[in-house]
């Protein structure tokens, strides 16, 4: 289901996942900042999520911050073969114009894929994507996106480069912590 009437092409999904919770130490400069005891729970359960709602990616995109490249670990590690992953700079500290450019640079064969990275710009990002939402998903990224927080768009389209503004549905919204789904 697209919100854009008329789209065509097969249906895409675009899994965004916000870094588990990090920590804060001294004297450690934020890209290599790592994550806090919460944020080491609280990945694998993202990781639980994902696999339960059958929404495992093709691909995943993921910023070169050890919080999210840690988040990654241990969400990945919660599925039997996780996808091939690409780590690159440009999502650490993206705004919305970085991260659709990342985004559209993926192949189109990639039906899933999943965002690992920061707020603000995945929260922006998500809601500049999102045309309509299901139920009060919407709502709920405009009030937070917090840590270890998952959206999930679809859209149909012939390929990523096509994605834009308004163009997808804002399917799904969770926020899983330690072990259970909220």
């Amino acid at each position: 289901m697209s919100a854009r009437a008329g789209a065509s092409g097969p249906l895409r999904r675009l899994v965004v996942l916000r870094h588990a919770k990090s920590a804060w130490p001294e004297g450690v400069d934020d890209h290599r900042r790592p994550l806090a005891p919460r944020g080491l729970k609280d990945a694998p359960a993202a990781g639980r999520t994902l696999a339960e709602a059958d929404c495992l990616p093709d691909l995943a995109l993921c910023s070169t911050a050890a919080r999210a490249r840690r988040t990654w670990e241990l969400a990945s590690g919660e599925w039997g073969t996780p996808p091939p992953v690409r780590y690159d700079r440009r999502l650490y500290a993206a705004d919305v114009a970085d991260l659709m450019e990342v985004v559209r640079e993926v192949p189109s064969q990639v039906e899933t894929l999943l965002l690992v990275g920061h707020n603000p710009g995945l929260e922006e990002l998500v809601l500049e994507l999102a045309g309509d939402g299901l139920d009060d998903t919407l709502e709920r990224v405009r009030t937070k996106f917090p840590t270890s927080a998952i959206a999930v768009l679809t859209w149909h389209g012939t390929g990523w480069s096509a994605l834009a503004p308004g163009v997808a549905l804002l399917t799904w919204v969770t926020v899983p912590r330690g072990s259970r789904k909220q």
